[in-house]
């Protein structure tokens, strides 16, 4: 092993591989998730954990089957239950898979204000790089999918890597290679878009599941997990899943016009300085007379 693998270990108090080591690869990758399949055995969550070296959780039980009230920095992957209600009156349980969607334009990216924390690779994953983060959040407020988080012991952010480590190998992510049902698949970007609208056809044409469709939202350029669902007309019922995700215009602003707007403005005070210095000299205090050795 390495001393820059070891090094980010230290830093970032990463029990397993370092995440994003020597990705190379520019083909685009995808997870396809599809929800209709998908039992709730949470063999997904298992290997996600044993793959990334963290420790089991003490689990919660709030009346469902759901491992967790939702993920946390050391918590990347989670099955979420939800009890649904069908137009006939019948209650559904939809399931599905919580992790980082691996936007094409990340807002955590855009929010992130240190350079180096978070990177995008050619091949489309975003990771973490805990070694450059400070701590300060703001990829939260620039994620609308919520789901960097904050250790508080080494305050460092946290999120899924999409197992950039494997994919640099030529492997597929450790909750593919878990999965026992096909719910989940990995491949390129469009190869899963093709095999997730080919799932939605065959739901609405021989199951009757008109609302069946894929879930790509393009608020975002689209993402790197995509979900094939029973209704893609109401992704808000499958555990909060956004209808049209989008960065917030407050950090649009703030990482754009904003940026420019300030930078212009310290560009013009320095301007302004250098030329009253040529015009008018140095600022002498009234009642002050330099004499020889700096004293009045």
């Amino acid at each position: 092993m390495s001393q820059a693998t070891l090094a980010i270990r230290r830093i970032s108090g990463h029990a397993g591989p370092a995440p994003g080591a020597g990705v190379e690869r520019a083909e685009q990758v995808c997870k396809l998730v599809d929800t209709t399949t998908c039992i709730g055995c949470k063999a997904c969550e298992v290997a996600c954990l044993e793959w990334n070296g963290y420790a089991f959780s003490q689990t919660t039980f709030n009346n469902s089957y759901q491992t967790m009230p939702t993920t946390s920095w050391n918590y990347w992957n989670l099955i979420k239950f939800n009890e649904h209600e069908r137009e006939d009156g019948a209650l559904m349980l939809l399931m599905r898979k919580d992790q980082c969607m691996h936007c094409a334009e990340p807002g955590c990216l855009a929010a992130c204000p240190a350079d180096g924390a978070i990177v995008q690779y050619t091949n489309g994953i975003v990771d973490f790089q805990q070694q450059n983060c400070i701590g300060c959040g703001y990829c939260v407020s620039g994620c609308p999918f919520d789901i960097p988080k904050f250790n508080s012991n080494t305050k460092k952010m946290f999120k899924c890597t999409l197992c950039s480590d494997r994919v640099s190998e030529g492997l597929e992510p450790a909750c593919i290679k878990s999965c026992p049902t096909g719910c989940l698949h990995f491949g390129t970007k469009d190869d899963m878009t093709f095999l997730a609208e080919k799932r939605a056809q065959q739901l609405r044409e021989n199951f009757g599941m008109e609302k069946a469709g894929v879930y790509d939202p393009q608020g975002v350029g689209g993402t790197g997990v995509i979900y094939v669902l029973h209704d893609v007309s109401n992704p808000e019922a499958y555990g909060g899943l956004p209808k049209d995700p989008y960065i917030p215009w407050v950090v649009q602003f703030w990482k754009g016009p904003a940026k420019w707007i300030g930078n212009l403005a310290m560009l013009g005070g320095i301007i302004g300085v250098t030329l009253h210095y040529l015009r008018f000299g140095p600022k002498q205090v009234n009642g002050w007379k330099h004499k020889e050795g700096g004293k009045p």
